[in-house]
């Protein structure tokens, strides 16, 4: 199974795509979509149109994807969720089944705990996906979703949108 978790964001949205073979990972592409325009439409076409080159190029069996994230700012949590909207719908144009996981549930089920600080994170994956680069805290979040995705995709917690 072919796994990509996407860390949805108007500035930097995350990827990340592993292949799940018996319990083991395989790592087959990260990076970050780095918006540049200065009109929110415009920053979610480019999100849009970033993660189709992306579900192209993988053709990842499903998506994993971070659940709606509530700020203190609603201004910043409706931005959040209107670019998760756009990753749902790249997501669905492509017919593929979108699971949503908490932070916390990604978080642990990488490191052990829900509270786990991104550099932990970049850790946990370097390890896991013997990987010797320094991944970008955005990709690597993405990263934990998928392998998040790949220890719960036969329980009731994978939760299908």
């Amino acid at each position: 199974m072919i796994i990509l978790g996407i860390d949805p964001g108007t500035v930097r949205t995350g990827w990340g795509v592993i292949k799940l073979e018996g319990n083991s990972y395989t790592l087959l592409g990260y990076g970050v979509i780095s918006t540049k325009a200065k009109h929110l439409s415009e920053k979610y076409l480019e999100i849009f149109e970033g993660l189709e080159k992306v579900i192209a190029s993988y053709r990842p069996d499903c998506i994993s994807i971070e659940t709606q994230f509530v700020s203190k700012n609603p201004a910043s949590t409706i931005k959040i969720g209107m670019a998760r909207g756009t990753a749902l719908l790249a997501g669905a144009r492509a017919s593929l089944p979108i699971y949503e996981y908490a932070p916390t549930r990604a978080k642990k089920a990488l490191t052990g705990s829900g509270r786990a600080q991104k550099e932990d994170i970049q850790k946990m994956i370097g390890l896991l996906l013997s990987s010797k680069k320094d991944i970008p805290h955005d990709a690597a979040d993405a990263l934990s979703l998928a392998i998040c995705h790949a220890h719960f995709h036969k329980s009731p917690l994978a939760t299908i949108l």
